[in-house]
Formats: C-alpha cells, structure tokens, sequence
C-alpha cells in the first residue's frame, strides 16, 4: 500500500520521469491523494469506465510504467490513451458508477474505500485528464 499517491500532467515520458524522487514541480497539475494502490485502481478504472479484463490489461503491460521499479516502491507510471480518454470523456453520472463500483471491488479484497472518497477522486481525475486534453499533455501517477 502506497503512502503518496500524486496524479500530474507532463508533456512527455521523459518530463515524467524527472518527479521519480521529487513530486510534480509547480508548473505541473497535479492531485495527491493516499491509501490505495493506483497501479491496480488505474487497470480497475479502465476496467470500469472503457472496458476490457483486468488479467488482459496487465498482461498488455498496463499500467505502463516510466520511472522506478515495482521492487523498490517509488514509481512512475503512465495513464494508458483508453483510461486517459474514458476519464476526459466521462460524465458524471458515469464516473459517480465507476467510484461505486471501484469501492465494491476493493471491499470484496478487503480494503475500504468510501464511495463518496471514490467519487471525489475519479470527478478531479477526469478533471486533470480534460486539462491535460486541452494542453495536449498525458496524465501520470507517481508512487512513493
């Protein structure tokens, strides 16, 4: 289980790279929350709002990661285009069905996540990913 969880914007990859060790600098957006595996939630997300399995995701290497290594706990990875388009594309009645049933899964595994607290972050990250559309930059997460 992570202790920081910050969502940004960066034009690139390699920009992305570069807050491995020390968060999003100012000029980029970003959100932070905590208490929950983002490389599961993301897959799970995409589950939710664009599709597809969960094993088929991980096995396309998804959540694709940019910096760091799962071993050592600090990471960055990337929002896949499907998560990032589903996100800024989501209305939300739509986003509101996605938290509820994102809290049911990590319940059924033992984990609470209040759906209310599930709503506010899929609602400001579909905020972040329709900024990043309109800057034409990519969403990313960093884990610490």
């Amino acid at each position: 289980m992570s202790t920081i969880v910050e969502f940004f914007t960066a034009p690139d990859d390699a920009a992305a790279a570069l807050v491995l060790w020390t968060g999003p600098p100012h000029p980029f957006e970003s959100l932070s929350f905590g208490n929950f595996d983002p490389e599961e939630a993301a897959v799970e997300w995409e589950c939710l709002l664009a599709g597809g399995s969960f094993e088929d995701l991980v096995e396309a290497g998804e959540p694709r990661l940019v910096a760091g290594q799962d071993d050592d706990g600090c990471v960055v990875f990337a929002f896949s285009p499907r998560l990032f388009a589903a996100l800024a594309e989501a209305e939300r009645p739509e986003l509101d069905d996605a938290a509820a049933s994102w809290a049911a899964l990590r319940a059924e595994d033992g984990e609470v996540i209040d759906t209310d607290i599930a709503s506010v972050i899929l609602g400001d990250l579909a905020a972040l990913a329709r900024s990043a559309r309109l800057q034409g930059r990519a969403v990313y997460c960093r884990v610490a």
